[in-house]
């Protein structure tokens, strides 16, 4: 008989695979041990429900993806290249089925009560890893006095899982605003090329603008 652990592992990836394959409505015992290759009461025997099954493969979904890019992640340098290595990430997570997963489990968490904080939990591991970067990167930028580096990692990740659901409806629009954030990166490639005084100009304008924090 297989390990337990080996079990678990393949009724989470059994789940995963259900839920992108046939959306959160065909999720049931039944088909996640399909999937699996297991008997569907070890479902119970392990998770002790769907819903508990569901929260975990959620939770276990998003670390295997996070891990797969956190070593990129970390050798980020600027904000242009955080923009381009979303780009890239995009088209990987697309072409593996994952985009069409993370809409499902988003999807399901309207309904299903016990997959909001597993869902909110994995994207807080992306959180986690572009707060990283902005935290490395945006001190050297004219920006970090005044970019608080948490809320602009939630605004980044939003952005990208918007845009990967958008994309499912409108190719076109999804890479128009791609190009589009692309040339945001350029612009601030420029502006840090432009050396002190340039930077000082514009923190001047900033705090003008801005007001007290």
């Amino acid at each position: 008989m297989s390990p337990a652990p080996d079990t678990r592992k393949k009724l989470l990836e059994g789940t995963l695979r259900t839920l992108a394959e046939q959306g959160i409505a065909k999720v049931s015992a039944r088909t996640i041990a399909t999937a699996a290759g297991v008997n569907q009461a070890l479902v119970f025997y392990h998770f002790g429900s769907v819903d508990e099954l569901l929260s975990a493969a959620c939770r276990y979904g998003a670390e295997q993806r996070v891990a797969r890019h956190r070593p990129r992640l970390a050798t980020i340098g600027s904000l242009t290249e955080l923009l381009a290595f979303g780009r890239e990430m995009h088209a990987e997570e697309r072409a593996a089925g994952h985009v069409a997963l993370l809409g499902q489990l988003l999807a399901g968490a309207q309904t299903h009560d016990a997959l909001k904080p597993a869902t909110a939990a994995g994207l807080d591991l992306w959180i986690v890893e572009i707060e990283k970067v902005l935290d490395r990167v945006l001190p050297g930028t004219p920006f970090g006095e005044f970019t608080e580096s948490g809320g602009l990692a939630r605004a980044v990740a939003a952005s990208f899982v918007g845009l990967e659901l958008y994309e499912g409806v409108d190719p076109a629009g999804a890479g128009a605003a791609l190009d589009t954030l692309e040339r945001l990166g350029a612009l601030v490639a420029a502006l840090d090329d432009l050396g002190p005084i340039a930077h000082r100009a514009v923190r001047h304008h900033l705090r003008r603008t801005a007001g007290p924090r």
